[in-house]
């Protein structure tokens, strides 16, 4: 690594907008299908929950494809895999586009995650090693700059393209961003030295892992439908992921090269920095999945106008996140860790308070607000749990991190959408239960005009009201969760500067 480090590039910036921009790609597309999703469930015939599995079957693979990230990048090097990787992904886009079919559409989405897999992770190597080393913070913030900015365009772009084209062109746009960095990162980085190291790939870690998280993920997709432990696939498949992942750890902790390298959890601040980066940021998946499913279902807003209404929380953090990454050395990271969950925790608090009267401007201003806390969150928190960590390290580190991450939100989006469909049907019963004959103020109605019309509109209004009170419900837990997180981020050691 430390020839690596001494490489730089013959265009410094054009070099670096071309590894931004790959990773770009990554963070936009778990945000762009997701104000498409009504969409896209509409024209495969599918209902909502099953079009999650668009989400889902991305995040999930994706994680997957995490583990074996540094193994190939010690084989053909960080270049090749992250030029490989941008290739694979762009293909697969290219498949996504032209499904007809949600199966079809699914087992590319789960391709594309597999291509994707290295893209983050290895942006974040490649910058830190063309950075000088007193610049990594300078890197570090750049790729939080980029995780902010896919979030703003995400919405956007998925809703306009959506709205005005068709929701292929939400994979058709990869490709020519995917053909423009292939051929900028080749030209220059072809001289980046490697030298390559025929490690043994863990392939039952491998196997094991992908069945377990693989189990666990259909577990909690498919559970609400199949009323979880009361149907026997339910209870099975937790057996079976409980056992695959349990084996997968204790041989991970024996293996002479494991394919997860779970060691790095007696690292203190790696541990409870990748714990709290995860709940932090499946948090911030949650809200970025329900917000635009919420307003397009139940507050008629057209894919565009829901991607403009989510848009504005990376506004602020395009401004803050270059200040944070040139003066961030010299920051106590913790504190600013703490002051983003506090923000984004005060967020969900607001949102909570929403009502199906809550109009354009609180919604975008509720989201503007929220960027301050978004600003404060990747970078700090990608420092304070690679603080510690060296060489080599650095790349098992940021896998596995990542790896856990996205685990996080591919469970949360299964997660978040079984509470929000599960809570409103909790609530359209108790709601329901009041439109009774019995009832003085329903009676007079009931008894004069057209029955059937009547309860129609009154399931109506019923069925808005109980879906409005479950994303109540879920931002009040999400409120809870980020409040729980402010103490917790001061169990780590103070990290002043990027490893």
């Amino acid at each position: 690594m430390s020839q690596s480090q001494e490489f730089q590039p013959a265009n410094m910036a054009l070099c670096v907008f071309a590894i931004a921009l790959g990773v770009f790609m990554q963070v936009l597309d778990t945000t762009i299908a997701n104000v498409s999703l009504p969409t896209i469930a509409g024209n495969m015939g599918v209902s909502l929950n099953q079009g999650t599995w668009v989400i889902t079957s991305f995040t999930v693979s994706n994680a997957i494809g995490l583990p074996i990230t540094a193994w190939l990048s010690r084989r053909i090097g960080e270049v090749h895999l992250y030029v490989g990787a941008l290739i694979a992904f762009s293909t697969t886009s290219f498949l996504c586009g032209i499904s007809q079919t949600m199966g079809e559409l699914v087992v590319f989405r789960t391709l594309q995650g597999l291509a994707a897999a290295p893209l983050f992770p290895m942006s974040q190597v490649l910058l830190m090693s063309v950075f000088p080393k007193e610049k990594r913070s300078m890197a570090l913030a750049l790729i939080g700059m980029v995780a902010v900015v896919g979030p703003i365009v995400g919405p956007i772009l998925g809703g306009w393209l959506t709205y005005d084209y068709s929701w292929p062109w939400i994979f058709f746009i990869n490709i020519p961003v995917g053909i423009f960095s292939v051929i900028v990162i080749l030209s220059q980085l072809k001289d980046r030295p490697h030298q390559p190291m025929k490690t043994k790939l863990d392939i039952v870690g491998l196997v094991t892992m992908a069945l377990g998280v693989g189990a666990l993920q259909i577990v909690l997709d498919k559970g609400n439908e199949l009323d979880w432990f009361a149907n026997n696939w339910i209870v099975g498949g937790v057996i079976f992921s409980v056992i695959m992942l349990s084996f997968m750890v204790i041989w991970e902790l024996t293996d002479e090269n494991p394919i997860i390298n779970l060691r790095l959890f007696a690292n203190r601040n790696f541990c409870i920095g990748t714990i709290i980066l995860t709940l932090g940021f499946a948090g911030f998946f949650s809200i970025n999945l329900i917000l635009p499913q919420w307003l397009q279902s139940q507050m008629d807003y057209t894919a565009l106008w829901a991607g403009l209404a989510a848009a504005p929380m990376g506004i602020i953090p395009l401004f803050m996140t270059p200040i944070l990454g040139r003066f961030g050395s010299h920051l106590d990271m913790r504190k600013l860790a703490s002051l983003s969950f506090v923000v984004i925790g005060l967020s969900c608090y607001a949102r909570a308070r929403f009502n199906s009267d809550v109009d354009f401007a609180t919604i975008a201003s509720v989201q503007l607000f929220m960027g301050i806390g978004i600003a404060l969150f990747f970078m700090p928190m990608t420092t304070i749990l690679l603080s510690d960590l060296h060489g080599p390290e650095i790349a098992d580190a940021t896998s596995l991190s990542t790896f856990i991450r996205t685990i996080g939100a591919s469970f949360a989006s299964s997660l978040t959408s079984w509470i929000w469909s599960r809570n409103a049907g909790v609530h359209h019963s108790i709601l329901a239960e009041q439109i009774s004959p019995y009832n003085p103020q329903v009676a007079p109605a009931l008894h004069h005009g057209d029955t059937l019309s009547l309860l129609a509109q009154w399931n109506g209004i019923i069925t808005s009201q109980s879906f409005m009170m479950s994303t109540i419900d879920l931002f009040s837990i999400l409120t809870i969760l980020f409040a729980v997180l402010v103490p917790l981020i001061f169990l780590t050691r103070k990290a002043v500067k990027t490893p």
